[in-house]
């Protein structure tokens, strides 16, 4: 049985590792290459098995699963339902996902899409005249979820323990309580105060979700309230007894449907039917090979996997190294950047909808083409490349949502390796709460518009039981064996595609640590403004953000020093190369035993509450 409060001395024990006793959550850098001014969080080093989420409560009941011999799909199905729980602004039952899973045993891997669609009655004009807040806080905006059904389908296919024991540490938390964050309580703060009044509600406008996290007076319940949700312990129930199928069907469904079209704001028209219907998609990973590692993420509907794979397919045309923060590397970035949201913004969407040239996209010559319009000079707004390959006429959407979003990043001691970035949008999804979990607002995603001034359809705009465009990153590196090296991932809207990339380049061009990549602030352009990243004492390396805004200006930037909230979840998978060898082990073998030939070490992102466990 999974206790909470014994969660952190059950889950913390100090670990010898070379000679040096490091805590499963810890607080210094085990390397510094970087003049380092401060103390700031240190990477954690297991020899078993990690888990790396926002929420130290979630990767606590993920390291149980993974301690009493669960899988990396197991432990992923205990952690989505602790976040949904603690984490409630940024992931839960009702948003979407997507996964990248890599099988030991056969050596694949394979994706899944459980992004949220739209209704079947939606239409092309859904939010036309509608500005983004007034279509996120409506009924319009919600999706139907996928997170239930991706968190079977997985557990189905690579999971070994029994479903119901999964959900029970969330069900534990749940019924006995938890601390509210102050990252919670203070974007409760934020949204209420955007309301006209008290009464005049748009945000937590839900009387329900109203009464759970707000005070009567409209203030936020602070942060360390005690926290029950014995609805979400109820939903979870219903789950652990009748699967997946006990939320697309019945009653859970039936109130779903009717807090949509019910929504005090605007009525949307999500029917028990489109629920019914819901199916996640398997899908082939899209990798690229960078600097001899395949780096491998999600395809459509997210631009994730293509644009993080131009990113980096672009920067293998130049030499970097020495500082991450030096302003030559900043500024090969920053336009490599320009060059993959161009394209993104083109050719993007739901390919059951449209035809997107994905594997032109990633084709090293187009890319090296595109390197080839960097110069020592900022380029101003990239226009789209064309790439090889069939691809629908389209017109851009440029637009960048925020999000409510976070990261899970799992190894287990079978070898077996799962990213998952999973969602519900905006913050706190569309603000309506249904059996104790929020629904998302998911569906802002799409394109305003439907075409273009000219009458050229735009890829992502809303058709019926499409899915939107995303920005979700989950990666996997592997190494020149075809080992995995790297898992990543992180919540934030579009500028996710940016973190993730640089989480990459950090670890494979810099030789960084998960935790120092993390450290390491964040700098990106989405093909607009360079953004480079406010210092944050003892999260990020302290560093001149004038100095460097000044030299970028001296090449043409126009920059913004802000600040950038990241969720990295970073693990690093180091191989015993002896014991590989006695075993013969070479490209793409499986490996489906217990086995403890890697080291892993592991990053969690402090701008969060990001935090590793593991053995």
């Amino acid at each position: 049985m999974f206790d909470a409060k014994l969660a952190l001395r059950r889950f913390a024990p100090p670990l010898r590792v070379r000679g040096a006793t490091l805590s499963l959550i810890a607080v210094a850098t085990l390397q510094a290459p970087l003049a380092w001014s401060q103390a700031l969080p240190e990477a954690v080093v297991t020899q078993r098995e990690m888990i790396v989420t926002a929420n130290p409560l979630a990767s606590f009941a993920g390291a149980h699963i993974l301690k009493n011999g669960g899988t990396a799909a197991d432990a992923m199905v205990a952690a989505q339902a602790v976040l949904g729980l603690v984490e409630p602004q940024s992931s839960g039952l009702g948003g979407g996902a997507f996964v990248v899973y890599y099988d030991a045993a056969s050596g694949t891997t394979t994706t899944f899409d459980a992004r949220e669609k739209a209704p079947a009655a939606a239409t092309e004009d859904r939010f036309a005249g509608l500005g983004f807040t007034t279509a996120w806080q409506s009924g319009l905006s919600v999706g139907v979820p996928g997170t239930p059904r991706v968190m079977e389908v997985v557990h189905d296919r690579y999971g070994k323990m029994p479903w119901p024991r999964l959900l029970q540490p969330a069900i534990t938390i749940a019924q006995r309580g938890f601390a509210l964050t102050a990252r919670t309580s203070d974007q409760v703060a934020g949204l209420l105060a955007a309301n006209p009044s008290c009464e005049d509600r748009l945000f937590f406008r839900d009387p329900v979700a109203f009464a759970y996290f707000a005070n009567p007076d409209c203030t936020a319940k602070p942060a360390g309230t005690r926290m029950v949700n014995r609805d979400y312990a109820r939903t979870l129930k219903a789950m652990r007894s009748g699967g997946a199928d006990a939320f697309y069907l019945g009653p859970i469904a039936a109130d779903i449907a009717a807090a949509v079209q019910g929504d005090p704001a605007i009525p949307g028209d999500m029917t028990t039917d489109d629920l019914a219907n819901y199916a996640v998609i398997e899908r082939a990973p899209v990798c690229i090979t960078y600097r001899g590692r395949d780096v491998c993420g999600m395809g459509p509907p997210s631009s994730g996997g293509l644009a993080v794979g131009q990113i980096l397919g672009i920067l293998e045309n130049f030499a970097l190294g020495g500082d991450p923060l030096d302003v030559e590397n900043v500024h090969l970035f920053t336009q490599a950047g320009r060059l993959a949201f161009a394209d993104r913004n083109l050719y993007v969407g739901d390919t059951d909808f449209v035809t997107v040239p994905a594997a032109g996209m990633l084709d090293k010559d187009y890319l090296a083409d595109r390197a080839l319009l960097i110069t020592d000079i900022d380029m101003g707004s990239a226009a789209p490349g064309v790439p090889p390959g069939e691809f629908d006429p389209a017109a851009p959407d440029p637009t960048a949502k925020v999000s409510g979003t976070s990261h899970i990043s799992i190894v287990d001691r079978y070898g077996n390796a799962l990213s998952m970035t999973t969602t519900i949008e905006s913050s706190f999804g569309n603000g309506v709460m249904v059996r104790g979990f929020l629904l998302n607002n998911e569906l802002t995603d799409f394109s305003f518009a439907a075409a273009d001034a000219d009458g050229t359809p735009i890829a992502n705009r809303v058709q019926p039981s499409k899915r939107p465009r995303s920005s979700m990153s989950p990666t996997i590196v592997f190494d020149e064996l075809g080992r995995v090296e790297l898992v990543t991932g992180s919540p934030g809207g579009s500028r996710i595609i940016g973190y993730t990339a640089q989480s990459i380049m950090n670890h494979i061009d810099f030789g960084l640590d998960p935790q120092q990549s993390i450290n390491v602030p964040h700098y990106m352009n989405r093909n607009g403004r360079t953004d480079i990243e406010t210092p944050i004492p003892g999260v990020t390396l302290d560093y001149d953000a004038d100095a460097l805004a000044a030299a970028l200006e001296a090449r043409g930037h126009g920059v913004g020093i802000i600040e950038q909230t990241s969720g990295l979840s970073i693990i690093h998978v180091v191989y015993d190369e002896e014991d590989d060898k006695r075993r013969g082990r070479g490209r793409n073998r499986g490996h489906g035993n217990d086995r403890n030939d890697f080291t892993l070490i592991g990053g969690g992102d402090l701008r969060r509450d990001g935090t590793v466990a593991g053995r």
